[in-house]
């Protein structure tokens, strides 16, 4: 029996990281460019401490505003270009042409669209560097699944031995690829490690559920009831910062419809959820 073949799509970090033309910008703005205007305080203080003893304090501020202006400058060029490349890796696939003055690219297969997206990823590696080119990094390894499967698995080995927000994302990713392959033991370790991270970065809800998953294949039914259980049972106590009861998503909604399927009896020991609680999916 063929096994559905599971495409790998870039993973939107847990908060899936805010979208619209905002895609990338929310993350990248607040956490790239907070870390650089904490780098800039840092290198700040100690240009005072060498440069007290050979200049003024005027030619340490002129100094300063230099570098600080050429690092929010290249800042945000490293970011206008990864947005960029983002943008074509999530462009339309479509064998007709669209209509005219339809923004946007259109591909003809995914194929192409993910050789013209790694040519703009590498591109960011190329030209400029920090967060954005190892972000760009994850972005190639992801795009090359439609270009070059074992390629892409080697590079996203490599990456997800880190234990930065790339290394977390290509955990995910690898996971998804070993599921697809039926290296079901290898997709279930990732996911466990990704689990028992108190910031994997991804929803911890999407990765139970893959685990959950993962295991029902194997058919350890018990292991995966347990996840599903305590995945829903969390969702239907949250409350909000008023107190009141977070409506269920929809991997909470669909958890607690495969827990009904495989355990029954599991699935009735779940809390009644308050009737604003229940998802508006």
């Amino acid at each position: 029996m063929a096994r559905k073949k599971r495409r790998l799509e870039p993973v939107a970090v847990a908060e899936a990281e805010t979208k619209p033309k905002t895609r990338y910008k929310d993350e990248f703005q607040s956490t790239v460019g907070g870390k650089v205007e904490e780098l800039g305080k840092r290198l700040e203080g100690q240009g005072r401490n060498i440069l007290y003893g050979i200049a003024a304090v005027a030619v340490l501020a002129i100094l300063f505003w230099i570098f600080y202006a050429w690092s929010s400058r290249s800042n945000a060029a490293a970011q206008a270009a990864l947005g960029k490349a983002i943008e074509t890796s999530q462009s339309r696939v479509s064998e007709t042409s669209p209509p005219a003055g339809t923004p946007g690219k259109t591909f003809k297969t995914e194929k192409e669209r993910a050789e013209a997206a790694i040519k703009e990823f590498q591109s960011v590696i190329d030209n400029h560097g920090g967060e954005a080119a190892e972000k760009a990094k994850y972005f190639i390894a992801v795009n090359k699944m439609f270009i070059d499967r074992a390629a892409a698995i080697s590079e996203l080995e490599a990456l997800s031995k880190g234990s930065d927000e790339v290394g977390k994302l290509s955990k995910f990713a690898l996971a998804q690829a070993y599921e697809s392959e039926n290296k079901l033991d290898q997709a279930a370790a990732l996911y466990s490690e990704l689990a028992a991270m108190p910031d994997p970065i991804i929803a911890k809800e999407s990765i139970n559920a893959a685990l959950a998953e993962i295991y029902e294949k194997q058919d350890k039914k018990q292991q995966a009831a347990d996840i599903l259980f305590n995945l829903v049972k969390a969702a239907l106590e949250a409350k909000d910062l008023d107190g009141k009861p977070v409506p269920l998503s929809l991997t909470a909604t669909s958890a607690r419809e495969k827990l009904e399927q495989i355990d029954p009896a599991k699935a009735k020991e779940l809390p009644q959820p308050a009737p604003d609680a229940e998802s508006p999916f």
